[in-house]
């Protein structure tokens, strides 16, 4: 079993691969194409714009392997803007075409304007799961995770949400479709609870 965690110049690579090793599993960090073909499973870490994030996944022919990985039912765990580059389109800075392989859009949270929060949605938030997911297995009610992102996703299909959590109101914190799951919080950042994330997307 190959797990890959692709490097596009737009994640902390290390904290992740780092995490993978606590919980016994190897991770390799990969960055061409052929090697996603190869991978069993794959992780897309992010941090950083949706923007730019897209057209360096797509300047270096990595956007159809990722979709290749996916329509052939192998395992992939998108982590935050991992998860957002999912959708049909993001809003950060214009309107951008994301890879399309779930259908929606990723917004800007509107609770500074509307409810006096801050965003960006930054720290330790609890999770509420909607729907079974083989990546929040075993996991206790109300469990806490951490979270740094600006914007979230709004799928058009309901059936893929797996988790929300509230900030001024719901959004989507994970989400599974078949063999693809993905978070809007960072496992490698959420202690125990994120390595038992991380450990059920290796059992995958």
């Amino acid at each position: 079993m190959k797990i890959a965690i692709l490097d596009y110049d737009m994640a902390n690579l290390r904290s992740v691969q780092k995490a993978f090793a606590q919980v016994g599993v190897a991770a390799d960090i990969i960055s061409r194409p052929e090697e996603i073909e190869s991978a069993d499973k794959l992780v897309l870490p992010g941090v950083g714009a949706f923007m730019d994030a897209v057209a360096t996944l797509r300047d270096r022919h990595l956007d159809e392997p990722i979709k290749r990985h996916v329509q052939r039912g192998r395992p992939m765990l998108g982590i935050c803007l991992g998860l957002q580059m999912l959708f049909d389109v993001g809003y950060e800075d214009g309107e951008h075409k994301g890879l399309g392989i779930l259908a929606g859009e990723c917004v800007r949270f509107d609770v500074d304007r509307t409810l006096g929060l801050k965003v960006p949605h930054m720290g330790w938030n609890q999770i509420e799961i909607q729907r079974p997911s083989p990546l929040l297995a075993g996991l206790p009610a109300g469990c806490g995770v951490y979270f740094v992102h600006g914007y979230h996703v709004v799928p058009r299909d309901p059936e893929v949400i797996a988790a929300t959590t509230d900030y001024g109101r719901p959004f989507v914190s994970s989400i599974r479709r078949d063999n693809l799951v993905a978070t809007q919080f960072h496992p490698e950042k959420s202690q125990g609870v994120g390595l038992r994330i991380l450990a059920n997307f290796a059992a995958m």
